[in-house]
């Protein structure tokens, strides 16, 4: 018999819906390049034309402010570099702030600009992670350049205030750039009520093909090849498409678009299911990040287990067939604590007991209810363990 398996790690990535992989093998044998001026590339053309379209709705852009990439990876960086170069060449702004709570996309790479000399400056957060608006204002001067706060936070689910992060940054004269990877397909999101400069996003966080994203630069900010080359993407980035892949982001864009309300309702009613259900049955539980509907992602929760590690809980509910993540999947591998809950001020003992759950499209209550069978046994064996061993 099979072993029942429930996947709550969507924020790490997300399996591809059904209408998205149909959509890519109706268009298998489009594999013409779509700069060909012939039919097979003009046919390639269309697909991408319509992708970006759908792209654009989504975050509510222009087409024409669409550029596709590998990834929200690729995306973050291509702005940081934008900024890097417009500092080489001798602006009076050369300093970049971003939050202590980035994705790794965004904080090691202004770890490495710090490295190499540049300015970066670090926005803290409240006690539930969110960012601290009056603190940000206080590093705002005549000499930034730039500044990158995310959407949704990958770990917390918080939600970040980045409509007044923008006006704050640009009554500064500085540009703003976010990272809205994980707010994708799971709240609004639009690029005109932000005001925003720049949005990155990836298509396998709301149930598109992997090694394809996109970054929104807004009708006259600077920009600059990031892959140069042929002459793609307006020049900004040379390479011959990804057909497929492309479709596959724009069909995942149409529907993240067309059923977002239902489906944030339906996140959040099994994230509070859970957390309800646990706080009920597990004593001394601690829930990181908000439980404000306004200001949560609706399918994370991250809940920690005072005197069981995060690591212990991961490989016992695995043996369950319950796969959660302990933090940001970008980081595993790692047995430090996560950064984004010790930025809110988590102690080192409670960072390290978290874990986090993730929903998606395709989970149901019956997926919580499996959880909450195995999560209480499962904590009360770890914590017994941790006591003998005391």
């Amino acid at each position: 018999m099979n072993r029942r398996i429930v996947y709550l790690d969507n924020n790490a990535t997300t399996q591809i819906a059904d209408e998205v992989k149909e959509i890519m093998r109706d268009n298998e044998d489009l594999y013409g390049n779509a700069s060909s001026m012939h039919t097979y590339g003009r046919s390639s053309a269309a697909g991408i034309s319509w992708a970006r379209e759908e792209v654009a709705k989504l975050i509510n852009s222009d087409s024409g402010e669409i550029y596709f990439t590998s990834g929200a990876s690729e995306s973050n960086n291509m702005v940081f570099n934008i900024f890097r170069d417009i500092i080489d060449s001798g602006s009076d702004r050369n300093r970049i702030i971003i939050s202590t709570v980035e994705h790794p996309a965004s904080i090691e790479t202004a770890k490495y600009l710090e490295g190499k000399g540049y300015k970066v400056s670090y926005a803290p957060v409240d006690n539930i992670g969110r960012l601290d608006l009056g603190q940000l204002e206080s590093l705002l001067s005549n000499d930034v350049i730039l500044v990158s706060i995310m959407t949704g936070n990958n770990e917390s689910g918080v939600i970040q205030p980045v409509k007044e992060a923008s006006e704050l940054a640009h009554k500064a004269g500085a540009f703003f750039h976010t990272d809205a990877t994980q707010a994708i397909g799971k709240i609004a999101v639009d690029v005109k009520d932000i005001n925003a400069d720049y949005l990155s996003l990836s298509g396998h966080k709301f149930y598109g093909p992997k090694g394809v994203g996109a970054l929104y630069v807004r009708k006259g900010a600077p920009v600059s090849p990031f892959v140069h080359g042929g002459h793609q993407e307006n020049g900004m980035r040379a390479g011959t498409y990804n057909n497929q892949a492309i479709i596959g982001l724009g069909k995942a864009s149409e529907i993240a678009r067309e059923n977002l309300e239902t489906e944030r309702k339906q996140l959040w009613a099994l994230r509070e299911k859970l957390r309800t259900g646990i706080e009920e049955r597990i004593p001394n539980v601690v829930v990181n990040g908000s439980n404000d509907e306004n200001l949560s992602l609706p399918g994370t929760l991250n809940v920690s287990f005072p005197s069981a590690e995060g690591e212990s809980i991961l490989l016992y509910l695995d043996l369950e067939g319950i796969e959660v993540s302990t933090g940001s999947a970008c980081a595993s591998g790692s047995l430090e604590p996560s950064y984004v809950l010790l930025a809110a001020g988590l102690p080192v003992e409670l960072a390290h007991g978290s874990v986090r759950f993730s929903f998606g499209r395709y989970n149901t209550e019956e997926d919580v209810e499996y959880v909450l069978e195995k999560l209480p046994p499962v904590i009360a064996r770890i914590r017994q363990m941790s006591t003998r061993k005391a």
